[in-house]
């Protein structure tokens, strides 16, 4: 069910078995896979079903170091969170994305990627994708289009790979049935986490302080707390809950913040193709994306080339992730640009401050650079092609200098400090960069696929600074996962290292980064953190029960019944 929180009585307390701060991704997943076996679980939301205002400047804060847009536009505080804004890639990360490489710094996770199997499977109906398969072949003959092909990797140096679009499943809005017909599960909208409570040895949470914009003060117990606000406001909250450990909470190493990523993404050189390449979708984002040209079983796909693990590994790079990007007659014109805004808008992606009266204003006011744009989109005349560009996203190294603070000086309308972002990346992500687009731009003049032309290496060079706008802003690693409380926020598990009771969800446990989109790998450690979860509070109840001399019943602890493997 669903509960404004600003209708709560002032000073209540909310009693739960689960305690889930945030309803995205991470926290809605949780939230339905404990519905399932009946545990009694408040799920706090800080906006409500549809974006606003004065919620969403709760998230600004400043950047201290690359220009760096964090805020408007790739986070939304409302129901479904982020995935208000996701674009739908999906792609489990690359099994060596998980190992230890010894040229990268602070890399490896605490377990391997066959791990991750049977939660990857699981994401598929969650996120509602195809087939679990990411084979290029296996998609390449389904889908048996003389202008959706693979190209022809002479070099063994460069492999291709596939990549599931989700419709995007906006999570608010999918779920927002179940959510709302499960009698065990609460789901609190306008509900601002302003503080974690803890006991006088910060083992334990003993609750956390709620608040809304209106004034209204509320408390929340439970059992088990889970915070799942995303990769910058998980390190705020932490950071922020500084009465009993002064410098936050999970922090007795002064790792809680450090260590903040992101996927660099750029757009660079020059590609031109041979006559029987240049009509190809597969490779080219501005044909592949949702096109349903591209697709096969139910599914659209993508395809972008990689360098394959031995290059990785003989050149001491990073994961990276490149395809191709058309230049439109058009382009970048005040009519191309809205046009692009209603296809965003069509897919039901937030766009902070969009008009659509205006947007059609712009469209009509600059026809032919309108219509050239959407219709070379669709039909790919040659002649209003101006041009074909790599766009790449590359791996960040794990900086523990790059990191997510408190402003000293700003707070916001709840009195919560806000964030200062000092995003960092270093030469060697510039390496890569250099070294995956020479080796790709190789393999495509020796196969005839296409000429090429590079930019100007970077490194050594300052960062240019297209890199502001053309960001990912996949916020990970600020909390990150390690068996040692010495180098990292939680442990396996995701529970905080020191702490019995709470954990942490989302993509800022992620100790590297890969070069894949997060949102599948968050879902899939979601489900795992979910048995995980489910064990615990299965065994607690057994504990409690043997204590008590009693038989353990089927409706201990909030299980409804259900038994928990």
């Amino acid at each position: 069910m669903f509960i404004d929180t600003r209708s709560v009585d002032g000073g209540s307390t909310i009693e739960s078995t689960v305690c889930i701060i945030g309803a995205g991704v991470a926290g809605i997943t949780l939230a339905l896979e404990l519905d399932k076996y009946g545990i009694d679980t408040c799920l706090l939301e800080s906006g409500g079903f549809e974006p606003d205002d004065e919620t969403r400047d709760l998230y600004r804060g400043n950047t201290v170091g690359l220009p760096y847009v964090f805020s408007d536009g790739c986070r939304s505080r409302f129901l479904g969170g982020s995935s208000n804004c996701w674009g739908g890639w999906c792609r489990p990360l690359d099994p060596w994305d998980f190992d230890q490489r010894e040229w990268i710094p602070h890399s490896g996770w605490p377990f391997g990627f066959r791990t991750m199997l049977p939660f990857y499977a699981r994401t598929h109906e969650l996120l509602k994708l195809g087939p679990n398969n990411f084979k290029p072949s296996f998609w390449e003959s389904a889908i048996d289009r003389s202008d959706v092909r693979r190209v022809p990797l002479v070099t063994g140096n460069v492999r291709d790979t596939i990549s599931q679009f989700s419709p995007p499943v906006r999570f608010g809005k999918l779920y927002k049935r179940a959510l709302e017909s499960s009698k065990r599960l609460r789901v609190f909208l306008y509900a601002n986490v302003v503080n974690i409570d803890t006991d006088l040895f910060a083992k334990s949470v003993s609750g956390i302080e709620v608040a809304t914009l209106t004034g209204k003060r509320v408390r929340v117990h439970a059992k088990q707390f889970v915070l799942a606000t995303g990769g910058i406001e998980n390190a705020r909250l932490l950071l922020a809950s500084n009465k009993v450990q002064a410098a936050g909470l999970g922090n007795a190493h002064d790792l809680v913040g450090r260590f903040f990523m992101d996927h660099p993404r750029l757009m660079t050189g020059n590609v031109r193709f041979s006559q029987q390449w240049s009509r190809n979708k597969l490779y080219d984002i501005k044909y592949h994306y949702q096109n349903s040209a591209v697709s096969a079983h139910g599914t659209r796909i993508a395809s972008q080339f990689a360098l394959v693990p031995e290059v990785l590994e003989r050149e001491r790079l990073l994961n990276a992730r490149v395809w191709f990007s058309s230049i439109f007659y058009g382009e970048g014109s005040a009519g191309a640009q809205a046009l692009y805004r209603c296809k965003q808008a069509a897919l039901k992606k937030e766009q902070p401050g969009w008009n659509l009266n205006q947007d059609i204003f712009a469209m009509m006011t600059e026809p032919l650079n309108t219509f050239a744009y959407g219709f070379t989109r669709l039909f790919q005349p040659r002649s209003l092609i101006k041009g074909v560009k790599f766009q790449v996203i590359v791996e960040p190294s794990p900086d523990p200098n790059s990191r997510i603070t408190l402003s000293l000086s700003e707070r916001d309308r709840l009195g919560m400090p806000r964030v200062q972002v000092d995003w960092r990346l270093g030469e060697q992500v510039k390496r890569t960069f250099d070294r995956t687009l020479a080796l790709l731009a190789a393999d495509l003049r020796q196969s005839g696929v296409a000429e090429v032309v590079l930019d100007p290496s970077l490194e050594g060079a300052e960062w240019p600074s297209a890199l502001e706008k053309e960001g990912t802003w996949h916020h990970m690693g600020t909390t990150r996962m390690h068996d040692s409380p010495t180098q990292g926020v939680v442990d396996r598990n995701c529970r905080v290292h020191g702490m019995s009771n709470l954990y942490i969800a989302g993509s800022s446990v992620f100790p590297t980064a890969g070069a894949n989109f997060p949102t599948i790998t968050i879902a899939a450690l979601t489900l795992r953190l979910s048995e995980h979860l489910l064990k615990e509070l299965r065994a607690s109840i057994v504990n409690i029960s043997h204590a008590l001399g009693e038989e353990t019943t089927a409706d201990a602890g909030g299980f409804a019944g259900q038994h928990v493997a």
